[in-house]
């Protein structure tokens, strides 16, 4: 196989095994051979096919998207960053999911936008938590990225018939058969030949899954050695509905139905029961998180769009939770939810000191891997799967170049990403992505909401137009 070697980057994020973080090594070398890494290091004096000059570049793992919907979210452009239901604790989630939803056809070209988005902002695993649409498979593989594919499914549905009370519509046939497809696709997928299919069993929400459907879940998850994930405290309506239904917390529910465990994610575990807007007579449950090894993926965009933040990642942390970090939402930008999420945990916290993006960054990497039980992911050391990202430098935005990792989380972001190796493979080169016909997919989204807007009176409660729904930002002159 052949072997690549960076030669002479300016900065490398490498992997310190021994104290379990990443740390800077200026002036270095990076070799990987076929799909693995071989050499992080001040000097690789090994056989090289080709070579790279890293002069000006900095060299670090591939960001980690521990929770994303790319199926779905690049639809809402334009539509859901405003949207919001004042009388459901201004979050606009269950609104907008009966109403507005892209059908089949526009869903794959939607996938492969987000899949582009991804690889043009130096993300290079990616949980994917889709229906199944037909290829699914071939489209992940194809993107070149590493995706975990996640097909949901649920025994129920939301539903409204006004704009206050959640409701659901329960078919438990189609939750057991949603679990049998799910499984089935899974194992398509991990026999694929390119090497970088992989599943996760994902029962949709801890709120429209049947407790059975929840516990089988995790017994096919523990059976083939699989992580699991489910939504769960992700919203105050949930929270309300858990404790209407048996009178404890998601979190506290979930813990004893016995599927909180080291292989489980839970999506945002925001509203615990010591979340301020709760106000919970308890305060078990980020201990239950701890004690059962439970990871988090944290989406921070959607919910700062409604006014919701985590009450905060640094408390999490501390406590010794481990955390990823997921886009949820378009734009599929990692970067960009580190620097939120430090951003928010400083205010709810009122203390500039809870967190910093190394810890974020760690989150998005190791924390990502580890949630996925791969620690071959997420850091640059030898045996590690060589996925990794140029990062330029000498892009204005990096420019004074005093930390790197700061300058390009909070100024540069994507503008400054350069080159994004996955599996040893080049994928995305100079703002262009290698895999995938970026502008066919956005026409294929661009006809899809419209079609999607359209249909917004058939779905919604009230049979409202979508320009009801969510009006446009400014008014339009006649």
């Amino acid at each position: 196989m052949p072997t690549t070697c960076i030669r002479n980057a300016a900065s490398i994020i490498a992997w310190d095994a021994t104290n379990k973080r990443h740390a800077y090594l200026n002036g270095g070398d990076v070799a990987f051979t076929g799909d693995s890494l071989t050499y992080v290091g001040r000097h690789y004096d090994g056989t090289t096919d080709t070579i790279i000059d890293g002069t000006g570049l900095m060299v670090m793992p591939g960001l980690i998207d521990l929770h994303s919907h790319p199926s779905t979210e690049p639809f809402y452009r334009g539509v859901r960053e405003e949207h919001g239901v004042p009388a459901m604790y201004m979050s606009g989630l269950y609104e907008r999911s009966v109403a507005l939803q892209p059908d089949a056809t526009a869903r794959r070209a939607g996938k492969q936008v987000a899949f582009c988005e991804m690889l043009l902002t130096g993300i290079t695993s990616v949980a994917d938590l889709s229906g199944i649409d037909e290829g699914w498979i071939d489209t992940a593989a194809q993107s070149g990225l590493r995706v975990f594919l996640a097909p949901s499914y649920a025994s129920a549905r939301w539903h409204l018939e006004n704009g206050w009370a959640l409701q659901y519509r329960w078919d438990e046939t189609a939750g057991r058969h949603g679990l049998d497809a799910a499984l089935a696709l899974i194992e398509q997928a991990t026999s694929h030949p390119s090497g970088r299919l992989s599943g996760i069993i994902s029962p949709a929400q801890i709120d429209t899954c049947t407790t059975d459907l929840l516990r089988d879940s995790f017994a096919a998850a523990e059976a083939r050695d699989l992580p699991i994930t489910v939504h769960c405290a992700q919203s105050v309506n949930e929270f309300l509905v858990m404790v209407d239904r048996h009178g404890k917390s998601p979190v506290q529910f979930a813990r004893d139905l016995g599927i909180l465990s080291p292989r489980t994610v839970l999506g945002h575990a925001m509203f615990i029961d010591e979340h301020s807007w709760v106000r919970w007579h308890t305060r078990t449950d980020l201990r239950t998180l701890v004690d059962t090894g439970t990871h988090v993926a944290h989406c921070p965009s959607p919910f700062a769009r409604y006014g919701h933040t985590l009450e905060d990642f640094g408390r999490y942390t501390r406590a010794g939770v481990n955390l990823g970090i997921g886009t949820d939402v378009a734009p599929h930008n990692v970067i960009e939810e580190m620097r939120l999420a430090a951003i928010l945990a400083r205010v709810a916290a009122r203390d500039i000191t809870t967190t910093s993006i190394g810890a974020l960054f760690h989150a998005a990497t190791v924390g990502g891997a580890d949630a996925l039980g791969r620690s071959d992911l997420g850091r640059l050391t030898p045996g590690a799967k060589a996925d990794l990202v140029l990062v330029d430098l000498g892009n204005p935005w990096m420019r004074p170049v005093r930390d790197p990792l700061r300058s390009l989380v909070f100024t540069a972001a994507e503008r400054a990403i350069r080159t994004v190796f996955v599996h040893g493979a080049k994928v995305m080169e100079q703002g262009r992505v290698l895999t995938l016909d970026h502008q066919a997919a956005l026409a294929g989204v661009v006809e899809g909401q419209q079609r999607m807007l359209r249909d917004a009176p058939n779905r919604d409660w009230a049979g409202r137009t979508a320009e009801q729904i969510s009006p446009l930002s400014l008014p339009t002159l006649a």
